[in-house]
């Protein structure tokens, strides 16, 4: 269970001036980073003497509070003692946005935009499910039921108003005001915008300054839109973020929030509008062409694509080509090969739940896997299997086989709107009665489910949160009296460079040993590398500072060069994360070191035993220069 910081929380917000002393705060590997209005009110001896405040650091401009490894914890709960925000919160410019290849990144980033509401939102998808049962098997709809209107809106409302659910979760992911960017989700949702936009239309004024056309997306709004909400913040995170340095401080509570909804909710319509209807201007004319050319390549690339053209809300390319269809002819077989992707879901998910062995993904997958069989993938694809992504690409390469088959057997809908197990009537013709493509769907369906749950239960299931593998007691106990029985931990040198004493590193924490015992290297090329076989515990945002647990429990703290967390991870880069198990001279970072050096910055590198205590002593080279590999100290149990 993890510890509650709240009383020494409460104790350090109130000796350094009271929440109304803070200007800024933010945290960095080992230490509270406040910026106070007068540090004078700042009570250091008492803070430095507290329990659980391993000492105080004044220096640059900030009153530094120094916690050690769980400073992540303290800062949380100062946080919310002292009611401070998340935007600005992290020591570092970029945050922890997603890092690496532009598909990894738009995953991380997409999935962490859409994992805390996952909950209501596989709820809401379960209530639509339940109203489809009622329609269907009641005849109800919101003209002559009360309680279907009701459960309407309860399953309705959060997929209409996504956009402002997307928008605060992202503020959170891109730092910045949360009410600002709700603001602006409000702008994009506006229910009379559709009818005020038609109306200038029809008097030739939908353009701004004459020029720039004033366009909504394929749909007619914004509702259920996920990517403009997406962009919309990102583009507000850097106006406000420009904005808050350029403003004094005497306004900047109200003109920030004023330039950054101005400027943002116009460029917003004016271009990510015009920008998603050309592309689905595009996408249309395309998959218009491909299906006169081949039906089977057609019902193919829209089985595999469809899934992603919903996550970017293009499916509205082909959507209303299918009413269109519908209305004309009575019969469409446009929309066909994205009728039962919904159930490869399904599979991937049921496989899933099986075999993880992460109670959190069960619960996340558990109501996800309902919801997708009433055809509601988005718990699925943004809490599941997007973020796994072997599942997400199973789910669409059997949904491109489905899709062709579709295509092939011509299997069609005489009307729109049906999803899930909801869709089979759709498929009969009222006409003739004919059931035939209903059972041929019907039996697609379980084809789809089959196939992706078979896939999928061949191959391993990533882990989400992390190997939740526990030991028994007894293992434990036996790994605790083999620690107990190793007298010595030799750790090899990470770096190449020269050895500098841990007393002469030009930082008070680790000089006076505060952090831990050890030594520091002035490195002569920026490659660092396991000085041992070890489990990483902490791999900070900035890449500026790495934790590793030996395998015979030495728990050390490589932090590379001072205050280089202010550089923000650039010159810095990365090759473990958290969880990595690393064998002895593995490369784990790389970092420039003309970059730091250019700011200013010392790059001389501290690497300490943080469990110090644990130990009886700890030994150090003797020697002035060290190679990668080369012995460097020694903790004696």
């Amino acid at each position: 269970m993890a510890k509650d910081y709240t009383d020494l929380a409460a104790d350090i917000v109130a000796h350094v001036g009271g929440k109304d002393n803070i200007s800024n705060l933010k945290h960095c590997v080992t230490r509270l980073r406040f910026t106070l209005k007068d540090e004078g009110k700042a009570d250091t001896d008492y803070l430095k003497r507290r329990d659980g405040v391993v000492t105080v650091v004044q220096a640059g401009g900030q009153y530094q509070v120094v916690i050690g490894n769980h400073v992540p914890d303290v800062y949380a709960a100062v946080q919310q003692v002292a009611g401070i925000s998340g935007d600005g919160s992290l020591d570092i410019d970029e945050g922890d946005l997603p890092k690496g290849n532009l598909f990894d990144r738009f995953i991380d980033l997409v999935a962490g935009v859409f994992q805390p509401f996952l909950g209501p939102l596989a709820a809401a998808g379960i209530i639509k499910g339940l109203i489809a049962i009622l329609g269907t098997a009641l005849g109800w709809n919101s003209t002559n039921s009360a309680l279907y209107a009701i459960l309407e809106a309860a399953g309705d409302g959060f997929f209409q108003f996504l956009p402002i659910f997307i928008a605060l979760t992202a503020a959170r992911k891109f730092r910045m005001n949360e009410f600002t960017a709700i603001a602006i989700a409000m702008a994009l949702v506006y229910p009379t915008l559709p009818g005020t936009l038609e109306v200038l239309t029809k008097a030739g004024l939908d353009n701004v300054f004459g020029i720039i056309p004033f366009a909504l997306p394929s749909s007619g709004s914004y509702l259920s839109t996920v990517m403009p909400a997406i962009l919309a913040i990102w583009l507000a995170s850097h106006i406000e973020k420009w904005m808050k340095k350029i403003t004094p401080d005497v306004v900047k509570v109200f003109v920030v929030p004023f330039v950054t909804i101005l400027v943002t909710v116009p460029l917003t319509f004016l271009v990510v509008g015009p920008v998603a209807n050309f592309l689905s201007d595009l996408l249309s004319g395309a998959f218009t062409a491909i299906q006169s050319f081949s039906p089977l390549l057609y019902g193919l690339i829209l089985g595999v694509s469809w899934q992603v053209l919903v996550m970017f809300g293009l499916h509205w390319a082909i959507v209303p080509l299918a009413i269109l269809d519908v209305a004309t002819n009575g019969f469409s077989t446009i929309l066909a090969p994205a009728l039962l992707p919904n159930f490869t879901q399904t599979g991937v998910l049921l496989a899933i739940i099986l075999k993880t062995k992460e109670q959190k993904v069960k619960s996340v997958a558990m109501p996800a896997f309902i919801s997708s069989i009433f055809g509601v993938t988005e718990p699925a694809i943004y809490g599941v299997t997007l973020p796994m992504k072997t599942p997400f690409y199973i789910s669409c390469a059997v949904s491109g086989l489905i899709g062709a088959a579709m295509q092939v057997l011509n299997i069609g809908g005489y009307s729109i709107g049906g999803m899930g197990v909801f869709l089979y009537p759709s498929l009969v013709n009222p006409k003739t009665g004919n059931l035939m493509p209903m059972y041929i769907a019907i039996g697609l369906t379980v084809v789809a489910i089959l196939v992706s749950f078979a896939l999928q239960m061949m191959l391993p299931v990533p882990y989400l949160y992390g190997d939740p593998s526990e030991k028994k007691a007894d293992d434990q106990h036996n790994e605790v009296t083999e620690l107990k029985e190793i007298k010595q931990e030799i750790i090899a040198s990470p770096l190449i460079g020269n050895v500098v004493k841990l007393e002469n590193v030009p930082d008070q924490v680790f000089a006076s040993g505060a952090m831990g015992k050890g030594i520091a290297i002035d490195p002569s090329d920026g490659i660092l590398v396991a000085p041992a076989k070890a489990k990483v515990t902490l791999v900070f945002p900035t890449k500026h500072a790495v934790g590793l647990q030996t395998e015979n429990g030495a728990e050390i703290l490589i932090h590379i060069g001072m205050d280089t967390v202010s550089l923000a991870g650039k010159g810095f880069e990365s090759f473990v994360q958290v969880g990595d198990q690393v064998e002895a001279g593995q490369k784990l970072m790389a970092f420039d070191l003309n970059a730091i050096k250019e700011a200013g910055l010392p790059v001389i590198t501290p690497i300490v035993v943080t469990n110090t205590d644990d130990f009886t002593d700890i030994l150090v080279t003797q020697e002035s220069q060290v190679n990668s590999g080369d012995y460097l100290l020694t903790a004696v149990k």
